[in-house]
């Protein structure tokens, strides 16, 4: 991919090179869950099918925010939408295996916020796969995304962004 750019009668051209995504150590999550696999998550190519690690990414980071009282999926005012999200995979992952999913937060915004996860086979420092997930918070009642995440949200969030 090329992109042209003109400065004040000066042409230059920016080539873009498209890397490679690599394996994430486990050092650079903040959080991790133990998942056991399950017989359906297999496909006909005997590994764990790639929907599955999107279950697993919407579990981990859930969870996490469901166990430090920060979010009620049945009756809280606000709840975060999956707007986005990725994977990248580097090794497979079969039934039966128990696997850590490992997250941690790389970017808050007003009403949104980006999450990496990582998938570990256990025991391993490299992922066998990754990806982001962004949540946007929005009122329950109106599915409008709020002003300001809640304060103890960012709190929350933040004992677990990468930077930390």
């Amino acid at each position: 991919m090329q992109l042209k750019v003109r400065l004040q009668d000066q042409n230059f051209l920016i080539e873009i090179v498209a890397l490679k995504p690599l394996p994430l150590n486990r050092d650079f999550f903040k959080a991790f869950r133990p998942i056991q696999t399950r017989w359906m998550d297999n496909d006909c190519y005997g590994h764990v099918n790639n929907v599955v690690y999107y279950s697993w990414f919407d579990t981990a980071v859930n969870t996490h925010l469901i166990e430090h009282g920060v979010l009620d999926p049945i009756s809280g005012s606000i709840i975060g939408f999956v707007v986005s999200s990725q994977c990248n995979y580097f090794a497979p992952v079969v039934y039966p295996q128990t696997v850590e999913a490992a997250i941690a937060v790389t970017k808050i915004g007003k009403a949104s916020v980006e999450y990496t996860i990582g998938i570990f086979s256990q025991n391993e420092q490299l992922s066998v796969a990754w990806g982001k997930l962004v949540h946007v918070y929005v009122e329950r009642q109106t599915n409008k995304p709020v002003q300001e995440l809640p304060e103890k949200l960012k709190q929350t969030l933040h004992l677990i962004h990468a930077t930390h």
